[in-house]
This record gives C-alpha cells, sequence and structure tokens, in this order.
C-alpha cells in the first residue's frame, strides 16, 4: 500500500482523507506489510478504490509476487 501511496503521490493524510478512513488506520494497515491485516474489508476496499481513482493499478500475484504500478493512460485521455 505505501508503494502504491508513493506512486501516486499521496501522503498518509491525504489518502486518509480521499478515503474518508482516519489517518491512524492508514499508517496501520502500511506498518502491517503483508501480514494479514485487521482493517476490515470495507476499510481496505475504500483504500484500494481511492489509490485506483489515482491511477493505481494493483497487479495480482504472478510467480513474482503482487504489486502496484501506474495503470497506462490511454490515448486521448
Amino acid at each position: 500500500m505505501k508503494a502504491a501511496r508513493a506512486l501516486c503521490g499521496l501522503g498518509q493524510t491525504e489518502l486518509a482523507e480521499r478515503s474518508e478512513v482516519h489517518a491512524n488506520t492508514i499508517r496501520k494497515m502500511e506498518s502491517q506489510g503483508e501480514s494479514v491485516l485487521s482493517s476490515g474489508l470495507a476499510t481496505i476496499q475504500k483504500v484500494q478504490r481511492t489509490l485506483e481513482a489515482a491511477g493505481v493499478e494493483f497487479i495480482a500475484e504472478n510467480g513474482g509476487g503482487p504489486g502496484v504500478r501506474l495503470k497506462k493512460s490511454r490515448e486521448g485521455e
């Protein structure tokens, strides 16, 4: 999540505000790393949708591990 946030240039506070979750929740989610997130599915989905709206694409694990990247812009957008 920290990498996704960095790619789109959002600070923890700004991501929290846009996601409508508490900034401490963002800090907690980032500190948990790859462990199971205890923030709840609805909260995780809010943050994911916010990051996707900012241009982040989540990449499923494909043998090399999961990751994130910026979406390629379509011509004319």
